[in-house]
């Protein structure tokens, strides 16, 4: 069903990370072929400013467990009281091999613990798996789920793409979720236009388009001169936003009338942040009062995918007293997510970054240590 009320599921804590490795879009000016004025009419239409990207020996899969480690740390939590870890994200750290199970491993939760990756939502996972941690715990078959999302899309844009480099950044969150008899009712409404796949798409890398020598150099131009190889993000601009603009406005309006809730009854609409200038329009055409949803994390972390949403919130919702609060994203699928949640009784944490320090094993010790795993 698109539309759902759960009763009695609390969002006790969210945690967003995001790497340390921090880009100025100031220092690109080869986007703009070094015209400074084109930059600034640039970066106040879309909002363009910083973002945080993962370096050569970091994955998606490090983030996720930074924010784990920041959550259990910051809510003083026993891994083994939970009994739900679910992972949604599109780049997995290995093919076929959940990284839940992975970090159960590493965080020391009971063999008894459910764990499982979903994948292949991008920008609405987070909202999705959200959905589903409440309707694990509304139906009793968990009591205390970790929901953990994170998005590595700068890894997938052409370092001259400037359709998609200069947009997207990275990042990670784990949220915290249980069964609480005195928490409000939560509202969700969920949609796929899967007619529009094709929009934002990686081709190449999966099972119908393996990676082989044939594809190594296979470099393709868009209309505007825009270089891509096919394991690359496809990401078709006007069509996404017609999109947005339609999806946007519309999820916000079922999600209110089946909430029964008035815009004076929720205190922030965190979006999607694609970019500013579609915030900024969904915000107005959804009926948004202007103080009540903002574009301002865009510009500080670009767009993180399905993290996004999440930061947003923590970025301007942290350390504030809340009560219902909507979350409304569209994207990949194509999908859109929406929903209501009580957060009165939720920790929404400042926004972390990676250590400095951190450097995960590079490509080189991986062969070898997989090679001897093999060997034995």
């Amino acid at each position: 069903m698109a539309l759902n009320r759960f009763k009695q599921v609390k969002v006790k804590a969210i945690q967003c990370v995001v790497p340390s490795h921090c880009v100025d879009i100031a220092s690109e000016m080869e986007f703009y072929q070094g015209d400074k004025r084109k930059l600034a009419r640039y970066k106040k239409i879309l909002g363009l400013g910083t973002r945080y990207v993962l370096g050569e020996n970091e994955t998606n899969g490090d983030l996720a467990k930074e924010a784990l480690r920041l959550l259990i740390k910051n809510e003083n939590l026993d891994p083994k009281s939970v009994d739900t870890l679910i992972d949604t994200t599109s780049t997995h750290d290995y093919i076929g091999t959940p990284d839940a199970c992975i970090l159960q491993d590493e965080f020391g939760f009971l063999e008894d613990t459910a764990c499982f990756d979903t994948t292949g939502l991008g920008c609405t996972d987070a909202i999705y798996a959200i959905w589903l941690a409440h309707s694990l715990i509304a139906s009793g078959a968990s009591k205390r789920c970790i929901v953990l999302e994170s998005s590595a899309s700068s890894k997938f844009c052409h370092p001259k793409n400037y359709n998609t480099k200069i947009l997207f950044g990275d990042g990670a969150a784990a949220v915290l979720l249980e069964r609480d008899e005195s928490i409000d009712d939560a509202f969700f409404h969920l949609r796929s236009l899967g007619r529009g796949w094709k929009n934002i798409v990686i081709p190449a890398g999966g099972m119908r388009l393996p990676l082989d020598e044939d594809l190594k150099d296979h470099l393709v131009k868009d209309k505007m001169g825009n270089p891509t190889y096919l394991y690359e993000n496809i990401l078709k601009g006007g069509n996404v936003f017609e999109f947005a603009m339609d999806e946007g406005p519309a999820t916000v309006q079922k999600l209110m009338e089946f909430s029964g809730l008035s815009f004076d009854e929720v205190d922030f609409f965190a979006l999607h942040q694609a970019n500013a200038q579609i915030v900024r329009v969904v915000l107005s055409r959804a009926g948004i009062p202007k103080e009540k949803g903002s574009a301002a994390t865009f510009s500080k972390y670009a767009n993180c995918s399905g993290t996004s949403v999440l930061l947003n919130l923590c970025d301007v919702r942290a350390n504030t007293k809340n009560h219902y609060v909507g979350a409304v994203t569209f994207g990949v699928g194509l999908s859109v997510a929406s929903c209501l949640l009580d957060l009165s009784q939720c920790s929404l944490y400042p926004i972390a970054q990676m250590p400095r320090d951190f450097n995960g094993p590079t490509r080189s010790e991986q062969i070898e240590y997989w090679t001897k795993f093999i060997e034995q």
